[in-house]
């Protein structure tokens, strides 16, 4: 068997999604277009890049002549992103793409296309790349990564062979993380046992704020970590338009992680009362999970994220304080 310099993610190797691709490659039969999905986009980019390299680098190939397929080490590969602060793929973009991948291969049998973060394309864009779908170029595969497959258009979904990968990111502790969670419980602790006058509102008040303020540090913290190690991966000739794309959209992912830890504190918080048969507690908690749910639905509005967990906090306040 050829090795290949982009393996599969270790938790992925010889699942059956790995094994119909490997072997629809082997057979020359893999589908001309993918759609490829999951919960965690750098698991999708590493899938990826293990197929564009199976694909560029084929069985018979010198070790020595094989090229990379990160950082814009094949001529072969092109990549389409997001671009700007609000992230979209635009009509301009996706032409030009389809531009590339329409001229012969230059190194090889094969082309390959990278759609990061598909679910972006405006209107007109999704429209173009339907269009190269429904006429796509000789030996070229596309390749679709989305976390939001639902987002794409019915008729984009229709053309492509999907394939769905689970993620494999490690366990998401930034600096300060742990503290503010247990935090978080203490004050809900201390609101559950009842605020009675108006020094102890004052003093829940004032916490939430303090919890407010430290969650902002808190992302920011771990937006400018994550940049930095990504930054270091991405190909010398990326955009402006695009990196400002891809800080925003680690900021927005991790922010979403940061609020799901907050559901999981709140849940593991009840726990115990749960158990004990507290129906005030049981009714106290289905109505702080859905104002939590419904603020971070208001993310995708480009709301602060301040002013979600500040809204969400006062609601847990009136939540849990009145929850006889």
């Amino acid at each position: 068997m050829t090795a290949h310099a982009q393996p599969w993610p270790d938790v992925l190797a010889g699942t059956p999604a790995v094994a119909v691709i490997e072997r629809a490659i082997t057979r020359g039969r893999l589908a001309h277009c993918l759609l490829v999905t999951g919960d965690d986009h750098d698991t999708l980019v590493s899938v990826a890049h293990a197929i564009a390299d199976r694909l560029l680098n084929p069985p018979g190939t010198a070790p020595a002549a094989h090229r990379g397929v990160t950082a814009g080490g094949h001529p072969d590969l092109f990549t389409l992103r997001p671009t700007g602060k609000m992230r979209q793929i635009t009509a301009e973009s996706a032409r030009a793409l389809i531009g590339r991948v329409q001229v012969t291969a230059s190194v090889g049998p094969r082309k390959v296309a990278v759609l990061h973060e598909c679910d972006r394309m405006n209107v007109t864009a999704a429209n173009i790349l339907l269009k190269t779908l429904e006429e796509p170029p000789a030996s070229t595969t596309l390749l679709l990564l989305t976390t939001h497959p639902y987002a794409l258009l019915p008729t984009i979904r229709s053309r492509c062979l999907h394939f769905r990968f689970p993620g494999t990111a490690a366990e998401f502790t930034p600096d300060g993380w742990p503290a503010w969670l247990a935090d978080y419980q203490a004050w809900l602790g201390r609101l559950r046992d009842g605020v009675t006058d108006k020094r102890a509102v004052a003093d829940s008040l004032l916490a939430a704020y303090g919890l407010t303020a430290r969650f902002g540090a808190i992302l920011e913290a771990a937006t400018d970590a994550a940049w930095s190690a990504q930054r270091e991966k991405f190909p010398p000739d990326l955009s402006d338009d695009e990196q400002t794309a891809i800080e925003t959209g680690i900021a927005n992912g991790l922010r979403t992680r940061l609020f799901a830890g907050i559901e999981q504190a709140t849940r593991a918080f009840a726990l115990p009362h749960l158990q004990a048969g507290d129906a005030p507690t049981r009714r106290a908690l289905a109505a702080a999970v859905g104002q939590l749910e419904h603020n971070v639905g208001l993310l995708r509005l480009n709301l602060n994220s301040a002013a979600v967990l500040e809204s969400f906090l006062l609601a847990s306040l009136r939540v849990w304080a009145a929850r006889a």
